[in-house]
């Protein structure tokens, strides 16, 4: 089902800047009514000032945040129409990354989806209709070198939403995964020489996303790619698996090297 922002409440959680900011501006253009989430509340207050939305601070992960966040977007709003999920958290290391950055990296890049989904359905399916947009990222499809943490949560984030569209498409709720690979944003600038020597060459600005999410909502396609090549990495993945891991070993080797 397309989606049409004019008139409808929309909900952006890391909405203080980068994809989420540019998300804000682009949707209170098309004549949306925004509620602007962030954990930091002087920049969600900031974009929504900007955008003549509602601010609102917390943690959009925990669940005592979500169901705030949800039950204040809710009488800012009367109804949300378009939920994004958008807030991230991207750390670095590997398979010995401390146990509390796994499960941050859990609660904001899964459970913040399934929390706000498990809050949003009563009321969507009661009108048979909703949508959910989950920014996920490329890592959901492919993999992030040097960041275990973060290609994991958001191959399970990728995973959330396929299920969402599967299970609940029939009566009438969309759900779309919006997948970049590099992002002009503080957390590209924050991935240190693996995210640079893989991602910056090809990095767009949040602004490109936001277009290319609006073209995706007219058309109400499941994967948004702003990103085109990301579709052929993609089946490569799928019908190639050893050559495209041995691809991915090579970078990995080049990143070393890199490194010494």
């Amino acid at each position: 089902m397309t989606f049409d922002p004019h008139g409808a409440g929309v909900v952006i959680t890391g909405g203080g800047g980068g994809i989420g900011a540019a998300l804000a501006r682009r949707f209170a253009a098309r004549g949306a009514r925004l509620v602007i989430a962030d954990l930091d509340g002087g920049r969600a207050a900031a974009v929504a000032g900007e955008v003549g939305g509602t601010a609102i601070a917390g943690d959009a992960a925990t669940e005592s945040g979500v169901e705030r966040l949800i039950t204040e977007a809710k009488s800012a709003l009367g109804a949300i129409d378009l939920f994004c999920a958008n807030a991230g958290v991207a750390p670095h290391g590997g398979a010995d990354s401390a146990e509390d950055e796994w499960a941050r990296a859990w609660d904001v890049n899964v459970m913040a989806h399934v929390r706000a989904a498990k809050l949003l359905l009563p009321d969507w399916l009661a009108r048979g209709r909703g949508h959910f947009l989950a920014t996920v990222s490329a890592a959901g499809l492919l993999t992030s070198l040097g960041a275990a943490p973060y290609a994991v949560t958001k191959h399970g984030a990728l995973a959330f939403a396929e299920w969402l569209s599967a299970t609940y498409r029939h009566r009438g709720i969309t759900v779309q995964a919006v997948c970049p690979q590099g992002v002009r944003t503080r957390m590209l600038a924050d991935t240190g020489a693996a995210g640079r020597l893989i991602m910056e060459r090809s990095a767009i600005e949040p602004e490109q996303v936001a277009d290319d999410v609006l073209d995706g909502l007219a058309d109400g396609r499941f994967l948004i790619l702003p990103h085109p090549e990301v579709a052929a990495y993609y089946t490569a993945r799928a019908t190639d698996t050893d050559h495209w891991l041995n691809g991915m070993n090579k970078l990995q080797r080049k990143i070393e090297a890199a490194a010494d």
